[in-house]
């Protein structure tokens, strides 16, 4: 009899355990459809393309590290917010994917994981992306603690302490969300955002705004673009087997406040 009251409570314990270390067990994997489409890479494109900025960049605020003497020693010089990152005319940070246009296609989940660092006191990289049911890896590099805020709405909200230099916590997500914003909840200037979706066909711009979205399959797409401050564009762009489609997006800058 005792011995079985015992395995359902390990079991528990264990599930319990996982979940304040920060766990995430992944969700169980289904099948694809019989009928799935796959890509067939010899035949697919590309669209590439950069995402501009109209008008003058605002300057980004600068960050209050006072409150943790640790932060403050990794940036002698200040630091301040990534709201607008921009070189040469082109908008970095921008998070660019398939929006619609695959509706059959199943992708497998890459088994390759993601990193999302502390470093510093801030996250790295600002701005990322992540397929559903792929490993999302979020790591503490700083010697001091965070605390790791995952704001889903789409996918469950978490919350999971890191109190030292080398601690990670593996997340998973089954549903798209574009975007899911990330905190920390003991420096409260800490944001990250994470893009979800179900495929490949995703990128953050950089290098002056730059993008690329490969072995994308024949079809007609609406492409987004999304950026934390500017909100969203979408374009449809039609793509023919083998063919490179340039796109480029524009964002209007936001107006300078009058003066007094």
């Amino acid at each position: 009899m005792a011995l079985n009251h015992f395995r359902p409570l390990t079991a528990v314990a264990i599930f319990t355990l996982l979940t304040a270390c920060g766990g995430s067990p992944a969700p169980a994997s289904s099948a694809p459809p019989a009928d799935a489409k796959r890509v067939d890479v010899s035949k697919a494109g590309t669209v590439s393309g950069r995402v501009m900025l109209d008008g003058a960049a605002p300057a980004n605020p600068p960050v209050k590290l006072a409150a943790d003497p640790y932060c403050v020693q990794q940036h002698p010089k200040g630091a301040t917010f990534e709201n607008f990152v921009v070189d040469d005319g082109g908008l970095e940070n921008v998070f660019v994917y398939v929006k619609d246009g695959l509706d059959g296609y199943y992708f497998e989940p890459p088994t390759e994981s993601v990193t999302l660092d502390q470093q510093g006191c801030q996250y790295r990289p600002h701005v990322l992306g992540v397929q559903t049911g792929q490993k999302l890896q979020i790591s503490n590099s700083d010697d001091t603690l965070h605390n790791v805020h995952g704001m889903g709405q789409a996918n469950q909200e978490f919350n999971a302490q890191q109190q030292m230099k080398h601690i990670t916590t593996d997340k998973v997500f089954a549903k798209r969300e574009v975007m899911m914003p990330f905190k920390c909840d003991v420096h409260s200037w800490m944001h990250a955002f994470v893009g979800v979706v179900e495929h490949p066909y995703f990128a953050v711009t950089h290098d002056g705004g730059k993008f690329e979205l490969k072995n994308l399959p024949a079809g007609t797409y609406t492409v987004e673009a999304w950026h934390e401050k500017l909100g969203t564009q979408t374009q449809s762009v039609t793509l023919a087997e083998k063919a490179s489609k340039p796109l480029t997006f524009t964002f209007k800058a936001p107006a300078a406040p009058a003066a007094n």
